[in-house]
């Protein structure tokens, strides 16, 4: 048994931990190179490696005036970039914190929320109307078929071009999965609940409808009234206040996260 236990010993320190060293780093600098793709330090990156070459083929050479200055070089060189490159740092920086790997960490960030509220609060300003659907734990990829397919980040911009009348996929819904627009201009069931059809529009009959084959959670914005309404469950509360629909918002995905602490995009 101390033979078994001593050769996985062995076998981990010599082979596993130095391939899943390497597997580690080689990921990291990928999803680096994903971050910076398409930048202007994705350029630079390019160039850094070429100046790298050539200091290793100097040095090899014996080339001593040009290994002396490629040495002052990388002493200031690495400074002079990160101050130089600011901006593209903080963005690289920024889309990491926004990644998956950061929410499994800080769940509990759900400033994308403040996203949709603005973005309501605009749509009801401006008389339009709005479907907003929040994916719970029923995938609704029936549905987002039915749309045009974007997967963007939530901003109050890209909601409010959604909703405005001149844009074709106004009539149809937004469809939210966790913190990303997943589609827009999607088509939703109507309801079969004969005193809702009859009181209300197509566009409350269709929120209600999908919250009555799923668990989704949906905001209505009447173009009409520019109240706000929200189905659960196959009910629909009209009049909500934008501030108690706002605590509404965190609570539930705050209580997901902590329900589901791996849920992922």
């Amino acid at each position: 048994m101390d033979k078994v236990l001593n050769f996985a010993q062995n076998l981990w320190q010599v082979y596993f931990v130095n391939i899943l060293d390497i597997l580690i780093v080689g990921y990291i600098f990928y999803r680096i190179l994903l971050l910076i793709k398409g930048t202007r330090a994705f350029q630079v990156l390019r160039g850094i490696l070429i100046l790298v070459g050539i200091t290793v083929i100097a040095d090899s050479l014996h080339f001593t005036l040009l290994s002396w200055v490629l040495t002052r070089f990388w002493l200031a060189g690495v400074i002079a970039l990160v101050i130089v490159f600011q901006p593209e740092l903080r963005g690289v920086l920024a889309q990491l914190g926004r990644s998956r790997l950061s929410r499994v960490f800080f769940k509990d960030d759900v400033s994308f929320v403040e996203e949709i509220i603005k973005s309501i609060k605009d749509v009801v300003l401006r008389e339009w109307g709005a479907l907003i659907v929040l994916e719970q734990q029923t995938g609704l990829k029936n549905f987002v078929e039915t749309g045009v397919v974007i997967n963007g980040e939530i901003s109050k911009e890209l909601i409010c071009s959604i909703f405005n009348p001149n844009s074709p996929m106004h009539d149809g819904a937004v469809i939210i999965r966790n913190d990303q627009i997943t589609a827009a201009g999607c088509i939703l069931p109507l309801s079969q609940e004969r005193n809702i059809s009859r009181i209300l529009g197509t566009r409350h009959r269709a929120g209600v409808g999908l919250t009555e084959v799923s668990d989704a959670w949906v905001i209505i914005v009447s173009e009409e009234t520019g109240l706000i309404s929200l189905a659960r469950e196959g009910e629909l509360e009209r009049g909500v206040e934008i501030d108690e629909l706002k605590k509404l918002l965190k609570h539930n995905f705050k209580s997901r996260y902590r329900e589901y602490p791996f849920l992922k995009k």
